[in-house]
């Protein structure tokens, strides 16, 4: 009587191929919804080259880090689009899942053989990778609007911080997705999530700015975790760490995707109270 051979554990060796499968497979989908990347430019542009000329005399930037001299208004906000760029894709990334879910290609992920934990990790190294290339994209034509770091490694310094930024928006946004059970839904939830997060923060102006009209909005704003996203990408694009930043974005990190990965456990997720 032969003995059926057991499963062969998963390595090294498959879990890159998986990991390489489920970026390939987010890759192609973001060549084939051209109209998500020119999205995902309009909204920085529009801020870059209209808002920033009608509050570049309004709104003055004085010195302070990780600035060493004034800065244009332009210079100001371009790490809060940088970062902007991440949250709405790492929104995006949610709606994804969720139609992904409801279309049931999701299921089919998450029987896989590889652990639960890796598939969802997979997924969201996937969404990064893609908003690094948006904001590539954005950097390349604020280049030629004469915005750039103070020295070339400066684009090669931000390069973690994009990373590190990337993977909580889209840490959230997974967390998000095990709540949203339909896509009628998800726009409301993402309203509540997206602006509040964007225009309670430094992207826009300083924290001294804000503090001087409103304190208890500048405690909100100093609390928020995308502002320190989007100190940890301003700092890192003129070569300095804001340890505070990077402290607060890291343990946000952990926490969402822990919380995203517990809402997707079948025995114990939200999606099973739900019947997702």
């Amino acid at each position: 009587m032969s003995v059926a051979a057991e499963p062969r554990p998963f390595g090294l060796r498959e879990l890159f191929i998986c990991l390489v499968g489920v970026v390939w497979r987010e890759g192609l989908r973001f060549l084939h919804q051209r109209e998500r990347f020119v999205a995902a430019l309009v909204r920085p542009l529009v801020w870059l080259f209209i808002f920033a000329a009608g509050f570049r005399q309004t709104l003055g930037i004085s010195i302070i880090p990780p600035y060493e001299t004034y800065v244009l208004y332009e210079d100001y906000i371009t790490p809060g689009l940088m970062a902007m760029i991440q949250l709405f894709n790492g929104m995006q990334s949610s709606l994804s899942m969720v139609y992904d879910r409801e279309m049931g290609s999701m299921r089919l992920l998450l029987v896989s053989p590889a652990p639960r934990w890796f598939l969802l990790t997979a997924k969201l190294v996937a969404g990064v990778a893609v908003s690094i290339l948006q904001v590539a994209a954005y950097l390349v034509i604020a280049y030629f609007w004469e915005i750039e770091p103070p020295s070339l490694w400066g684009y090669v310094t931000v390069l973690p911080a994009l990373a590190l930024s990337g993977l909580m928006m889209g840490a959230l946004g997974m967390l998000l997705s095990s709540l949203i059970r339909q896509l009628e839904n998800f726009a409301g939830v993402m309203n509540f999530v997206i602006f509040p997060m964007f225009f309670a923060s430094s992207a826009l102006y300083p924290l001294w700015r804000v503090r001087e009209g409103s304190p208890w909005l500048a405690d909100v704003c100093a609390l928020n975790p995308f502002t320190h996203a989007v100190e940890l990408i301003r700092f890192a694009f003129y070569l300095k760490v804001n340890w505070l930043s990077l402290a607060v974005v890291s343990g946000c990190t952990i926490g969402f995707l822990a919380l995203a990965i517990l809402a997707y456990d079948p025995a114990r997720g939200v999606l099973t109270r739900r019947g997702g």
